[in-house]
């Protein structure tokens, strides 16, 4: 065979994804690159691993045995590298991280990218994943690390504070919203939306809140990504609720009104989750010690 976990890593994220775009970033990798990766194991292996369509790709039947086979290796492989931790030239392990989407897309880049460079044999694999879903993966020795909202219940998990979230409501300077200030989120329930793909945690968030008010999202459109939204957006075709981060990075190129949100639940504190931090490989400690949250300076 003439591929690798990497391969594999990238084809588990572009199924699970949807998307060899999505898939892509989450192994970190340019999607020339991917694609490159994907059709060299298709053929290697003499047949179609996916179906690509305009919404996206799906596994084949030859894709979807893949993938069942690709699970099990992964979680070999990772049992393995918790098992055996070599030094010398540097430590060698593997971290499996869980978060949300605002995490992935806003503070992840930057923070792991300092990180990968001072570890070059330490590799992570980023999945979304909703907050209790993510505890319960941690209890369950499913993941190494994960980022929850800091009101979510995580028992015996140790917690170390990591940033803090800000949603943000994105309109076109011609919606009837784009004069206002601050807004509360029920009353954008009356305008359509441009909303994430179906899944996003971000999504699955704001629909709970829009339930919560006797509501619900009347999405024109639902898509991938901050950017893409944002787009849309600008061009009127609906509102969108994004983190405040990303907010401020598509209006320097995108003629779009930031409004803020009232509800107190649109600004989250976020922490980092570990089961027993002391006991943990030292790859580990040093991931979650890099990206906490910074300590404030002292006061003169």
């Amino acid at each position: 065979m003439s591929f690798d976990l990497t391969d594999l890593r990238l084809f588990v994220h572009v199924v699970e994804s949807g998307s060899i775009t999505s898939g892509a970033e989450r192994a970190f990798l340019a999607l020339a690159s991917a694609s490159a990766r994907i059709r060299n194991m298709e053929e290697t292996l003499g047949v179609r691993l996916l179906t690509r369509g305009r919404r996206g790709v799906v596994p084949t039947e030859a894709g979807q045995a893949l993938m069942r086979h690709a699970h099990s290796i992964m979680q070999d492989w990772e049992r393995m590298v918790g098992d055996v931790s070599e030094y010398g030239q540097g430590l060698k392990g593997h971290v499996r991280l869980l978060c949300n989407t605002a995490t992935i897309t806003e503070f992840l880049p930057e923070i792991l990218s300092s990180y990968l460079l001072a570890h070059p044999n330490v590799g992570i694999d980023v999945h979304e994943r909703l907050s209790a879903e993510i505890v319960q993966d941690l209890l369950e020795d499913k993941a190494d690390v994960g980022v929850v909202a800091k009101n979510t219940e995580v028992g015996d998990l140790e917690t170390f504070p990591f940033r803090t979230l800000k949603l943000v409501l994105v309109v076109s300077p011609r919606h009837p919203l784009a004069s206002r200030r601050s807004v509360a989120f029920a009353e954008t329930l009356d305008y359509d939306y441009v909303g994430l793909a179906e899944g996003s945690s971000i999504q699955t968030y704001l629909e709970a809140h829009a339930t919560r008010a006797g509501k619900r999202i009347n999405y024109r459109v639902r898509l991938r990504g901050f950017l893409a939204a944002s787009r849309l957006v600008e061009n009127n075709v609906g509102i969108a609720v994004i983190p405040e981060t990303a907010a401020l990075r598509c209006i320097k190129s995108m003629d779009l009104r930031v409004v803020h949100l009232t509800d107190v639940w649109a600004t989250r504190q976020l922490i980092l989750c570990v089961r027993g931090f002391a006991h943990q490989p030292l790859h580990i400690r040093e991931l979650i010690e890099h990206i906490r949250e910074p300590a404030a300076p002292p006061e003169p």
